[in-house]
């Protein structure tokens, strides 16, 4: 209440104002007009009856200062009503002062054109009705002889009817009229020089009148405002006193404007009255109306007096008003500021992790500079608002009381907050120290365990060697001093503030890591010094006497192994060599088996290494990925940054971040922690990869969506959206950067496990390595396949349902169909098409490879979808003659036939091999599912029994006919699955032309324009001469009885491989029923497998069986073998 006491206070200061001078001798004061208890007559009243001029006042006086009411000559005087002229005289004796009207009025009665019975009348009259004192009264009688005469007999007679407290005097003329008042006091119709107008003095007194009244009004208002005020409650909140001062401004405002009209109205008045004298000097001024202008004067005076005291009393007010506002600005700011800090204090109070490394203590300090950078909004704000009541508390501010305690608060938690920011910064900088000096020795032992590593055993064997390498030790040793560490208890000693239990364990780790290297170093030093140490023997330059070998039928031991280190020109040992040479061999085994030991523990400090290194960049990759998530994906969600997102980016961001979210929770949940599970077996490391590789498909899914990121960022990259975050997030580049994370972390991993492995050879863990190794390549090449997939633009179907894409890559194609096609109808073609191919396990693609503008994926070529072809209908003939790139691709028994060229022979290579691999999964699945069906029937129909010879229709038919009974269908779903196959689709079948191993070119392929041996024509031709052998598998038909120590024998019925021919006329055979390999001569193998003549026939459709003793599966032309 102390607030509106003050208020108050001014308020009553405000109603000491000047009101009324009471008592004063003189002339009417403004105020008296203003406070009388009667409603006084004003002119504007009576306008109508003082216009009727039966009597003014002209400002004239007597000679003692009376003043003069004049009656002029009026007619109708008698007809005036009574109300009418008590009225009038009211008013008229009202306007003098008190001073003169306390004299006496002096009235001139003008009758000269009267008679005297109207005289009479209105004599009475007026002594009747006057409402002030009288002083005298003078009357002009009628100037006619008659009624003059009459006049005086009459007064004389009725002198007692005009009995009246002052005098009565009848005046014959004008002139005796001035001996009692002088001319200057008499207006011009009584022979005076006294200017009046009647109107202009009825226009002055209605103004002077209402402009009193207007600043009665004014004063009142005022009163009443300032009560208003001295009244009002202060406010507890911001709004409610930004309301209450704007209101109260507002009202002031209009009272001011009143105020200012008022007294432009005064001044107006004033300047009015002073028009005549203004207009003619010799203008002389009566007592009216000077007194006029002092009363307008004197208005004016109370107007000024009462705007100054208004306006003193209104700064106060509105001083108070605008403390009440700063206060509660001061306690609104105050209460948010306080709330900031308190959060910011329970913040820091969490950054108690000195770190586990120090890459790790490096992001602590990133992250504590970013806190404090963010932290120093609040914190500049508390300061500047504690500046800012300082500043209150000076100006005097009513409520200093309040002010000063919240000032000490907000400088208290601003202190507290700078020194806890401090403390924590020194405990980082000391555990960054501690880190650098930990890292920097483990880095030293590293390297000393590689220079231990890399140290070849054979060249340390010489003494030379081993000097060299001892001064490698002693030169690497010397650099110890600065890199390792030298007292362990001063380590305790000195960063004891940040050693808690994990890290004096890692503490304690390295310097037994440190000690361990050393202990080696000593030991390499003790071997290489007795390396070096060694003395060449001397020996003799003469040949060894004959009778010394011949004395000693079984020479010794010794003897032989000093023959064995003797030098090549034949010198021989000096007596007693044998201990000194079992000494030193015994001294290499060892100096041997500790290096060995040595390479071991090498080996085992540089897995370690490799697993540091995929640790620390793990943990990296997932800081960086949130940190993006956080700082830029999270915040196209806030509100507070909608302005800057530009309407491009508007629901966008599944496009521009992918699945990185997902991503981030794979390896934050799960896979980082699954890889520190093996950082004490580094090379256990690859079962971590092969049991979450297929959470791994997840890149596949973002590196599909990233042309489609790429090309938003490359649109909206300009968006001060990203700016904001970049700048928020100290990144020094920008997000594009980011989003190529994943993708670099996916190719890092290959790297990092070659590396792992490469350290691993002989452990426990190197399969697995290898297999994980193999699978995150795979991986990359399906991502890398896939990018090229998504880009086939054309193709009618689902790719999903081709299968499983296993190659893609470009080719230059020719196309050779040698029958009749409904579409293709053309001789082969000269000029190669440029083909990109696609192979998926149900289909090969052909598409036209278009390469587009533009900038980073934006570049990335596109593919025209042209044509497809069934794998169930395809089959590959290998090389082709002239060219070592060649292959053929041909279908539906060789309607159609694709030559097609690599960039390479191994590119070649691979394509056969797996298109090899997909046509042969495909017959082994139609194997499997004939036999299914005949083990289901009644085993009526047995397959053909081998023969000798070709087949006969008639068994070609009964195959047709076994084929057309059965009911389940053939297809490559059933290759795969569980359920039976089903019948390729028309057209789409297995190829009807059998193929033929072709003839050995000198490169190694085989030419297609060779005979097909595997065709009807050779088999009748195979009679004729002996058979050249050729690669492939084949089934013995006769037991070999000369096989020996040297060479493969061989069983009738064995299913053999040969696999190549070597030099002197021997091929390499490997028995796949006794799982033996050996080399055997080519007349023995003819003997052996040339009894058959024919090669299997493989038809694609299993409806031509041609099954032989010999059964080759041909390398270089494959299709699937009959069912």
């Amino acid at each position: 209440m102390a607030e509106k006491g003050a208020s108050r206070g001014a308020g009553r200061r405000f109603w000491s104002l000047p009101r009324k001078r009471r008592g004063a001798p003189g002339r009417h004061k403004p105020d008296e007009i203003m406070h009388q208890d009667l409603v006084p007559l004003c002119a504007a009243d009576i306008q109508e009856q003082l216009k009727k001029r039966f009597a003014y006042l002209s400002g004239g006086r007597g000679q003692d200062g009376s003043p003069v009411i004049t009656f002029p000559d009026y007619p109708s005087f008698s007809e005036i009503p009574d109300k009418e002229f008590q009225n009038v005289m009211t008013y008229l004796t009202s306007i003098p002062s008190l001073q003169d009207a306390g004299i006496g009025f002096i009235l001139v009665i003008d009758r000269r054109q009267d008679k005297w019975t109207s005289v009479k009348a209105s004599v009475l009259r007026i002594a009747a009705s006057f409402p002030a004192n009288l002083q005298l009264v003078l009357v002009l009688r009628p100037t006619g002889f008659f009624q003059r005469t009459l006049s005086d007999i009459a007064f004389k007679f009725n002198r007692d009817d005009f009995k009246m407290k002052v005098p009565v005097i009848m005046l014959s003329s004008v002139p005796e009229l001035h001996g009692y008042i002088d001319k200057s006091q008499l207006t011009e119709d009584l022979g005076g020089t006294l200017d009046y107008c009647h109107s202009r003095w009825l226009c002055h007194r209605t103004a002077i009148e209402s402009f009193a009244l207007m600043v009665k009004q004014t004063a009142q208002m005022l009163q009443a405002f300032g009560t208003e005020l001295a009244e009002t409650e202060l406010p507890n909140d911001v709004q409610s006193t930004s309301s209450v001062l704007s209101a109260h401004t507002e009202k002031k405002d209009k009272a001011k404007e009143d105020l200012q009209l008022a007294l432009k109205e005064g001044s107006s008045i004033l300047e009015s009255l002073r028009e005549p004298l203004a207009e003619s000097v010799a203008h002389s001024v009566n007592q009216d109306e000077l007194d006029n202008q002092a009363t307008v004067q004197r208005l004016l005076a109370q107007l000024n007096e009462t705007e100054a005291a208004f306006d003193e009393f209104w700064a106060k007010h509105q001083q108070k008003l605008e403390q009440c506002l700063q206060l509660r600005h001061f306690e609104q700011g105050f209460r948010e500021v306080k709330t900031s800090l308190d959060t910011v204090s329970q913040k820091i109070a969490t950054f108690t992790d000195v770190g586990n490394s120090l890459a790790h203590v490096q992001h602590l300090l990133k992250d504590l500079t970013s806190f404090e950078e963010k932290s120093s909004v609040a914190v500049d704000r508390a300061r500047a608002l504690s500046l800012e009541g300082q500043k209150l508390i000076e100006n005097k501010h009513y409520a200093v009381d309040s002010i000063h305690p919240k000032c000490e608060e907000l400088q208290h938690l601003c202190d507290h907050f700078t020194t806890e920011t401090c403390r924590r910064r020194e405990l980082l900088n000391k555990s960054l120290e501690l880190h650098s000096l930990l890292e920097t020795s483990m880095k030293w032992c590293d390297e000393g365990i590689f220079l231990l590593a890399s140290q070849p055993v054979d060249k340390c064997q010489s003494q030379d060697g081993a000097e060299a390498a001892l001064q490698e030790i002693e030169k690497f040793l010397e650099t110890g001093a600065e890199n390792k560490i030298q007292e362990l208890s001063n380590i305790y000693k000195e960063y004891d503030c940040i050693l808690n239990e994990d890290l004096l364990e890692h503490v304690q780790k390295v310097f037994q890591k440190q000690e361990s290297m050393q202990e080696m170093f000593h030991r390499r030093q003790a071997s290489l010094k007795k390396l070096a140490a060694k003395q060449t023997r001397p020996v003799q330059p003469v040949a060894p006497r004959p009778e010394a070998l011949t004395k000693s039928p079984c020479p010794s031991p010794g003897a032989w192994r000093g023959s064995e280190n003797s030098s090549s020109e034949g010198n021989v040992l000096r007596r007693g060599p044998y201990r000194r040479a079992k000494s030193e061999m015994s001294e290499t085994r060892q100096g041997r088996t500790s290096s060995t030991g040595d390479e071991e523990e090498s080996l085992a400090i540089l897995r370690r290494h490799v697993m540091n290194e995929l640790l620390d960049t793990e943990r990296a990759y997932v800081d960086e990925l949130l940190c993006v998530l956080e700082g830029y994906a999270a915040e196209m969600d806030n509100p507070l940054m909608a302005h800057l997102i530009s309407t491009g980016l508007h629901n966008k961001k599944d496009i521009l971040f992918g699945n990185m979210e997902e991503i981030y929770h794979f390896h934050n949940r799960i896979f980082l922690r699954e890889l520190e599970s093996c950082i004490d077996c580094p090379e256990l490391v690859g079962r971590c990869f092969l049991e979450r590789m297929e959470e791994f498909q997840i890149y596949e899914k973002y590196c599909q969506n990233k042309p489609r990121s790429e090309s938003l960022w490359r649109q909206c990259s300009d968006c001060p959206f990203f700016q904001e975050c970049q700048k928020k997030l100290d990144h020094k580049l920008s997000l594009d950067s980011y989003l190529l994370k994943p993708v670099q972390r996916i190719t890092k991993y290959q790297l990092l496990l070659k590396e792992m492995l490469k350290y691993s050879k002989n452990c426990e863990g190197a399969e697995d390595l290898q297999e994980a190794l193999s699978s995150i390549l795979g991986i990359l090449k399906a991502v890398n396949d896939s990018m090229h997939l998504i880009a086939i633009t054309g193709y009618d179907g689902n790719l999903g349902d081709l299968g499983k894409l296993l190659m893609q890559g470009s080719f230059s194609v020719w196309t050779d169909h040698k029958k009749g096609h409904t579409k293709v109808k053309e001789l082969a073609r000269f000029k190669p098409m440029q083909r990109h191919l696609f192979l998926h396990e149900k289909a090969v693609l052909f598409c036209k490879k278009r390469e587009e503008n533009g900038e980073g994926y934006e570049k990335a070529p596109s593919y025209s979808y042209k044509q497809s072809l069934n794998m169930t209908a395809v089959g590959i003939t290998e090389n082709v003659k002239g060219d070592a790139k060649k292959f053929e691709i041909w279908y539906n028994a060789r309607e159609e036939v694709y030559i097609i060229q690599a960039p390479t022979p191994e590119i070649k290579a691979a394509w056969v091999s797996e298109i090899r691999k997909v046509l042969t999964s495909q017959l082994q699945a139609c194997r499997e599912a004939s036999q299914h069906r005949v083990l289901e029937q009644s085993h009526s129909l047995p397959l053909p029994t081998p023969s000798t010879t070709s087949p006969s229709k008639g068994s070609t038919r009964n195959a047709k006919k076994l084929e057309e009974r059965k009911t389940d269908p053939l297809s490559l779903e059933g290759y795969v699955g569980s359920s039976l196959p089903k019948a390729p689709e028309k057209g789409k079948g297995w190829s009807k032309t059998s193929h033929s191993l072709e003839a050995p070119e000198e490169d190694g392929g085989w030419s297609s324009a060779e005979e097909l041996i595997n065709s009807s024509d050779a088999e009748e031709e195979s009679g004729v001469g002996p058979k050249k052998l050729v690669p492939g598998k084949f089934t013995v038909m006769v037991d070999d009885e000369k096989g020996g120590l040297d060479t493969l024998a061989m069983k009738s019925g064995d299913v053999v491989e040969v696999v190549e021919e070597g030099a002197e006329g021997l091929w390499y055979v490997r028995d796949l029923t006794s799982s033996k390999e050996g080399w055997v001569p080519a007349s023995s193998l003819s003997t052996l497998l040339g009894k058959s003549s024919s090669a299997q026939c493989l038809s694609s459709s299993g409806k031509t069986h041609c099954a032989r003793q010999l059964c080759p599966e041909p390398a270089d032309v494959l299709c699937p073998e009959p069912v």
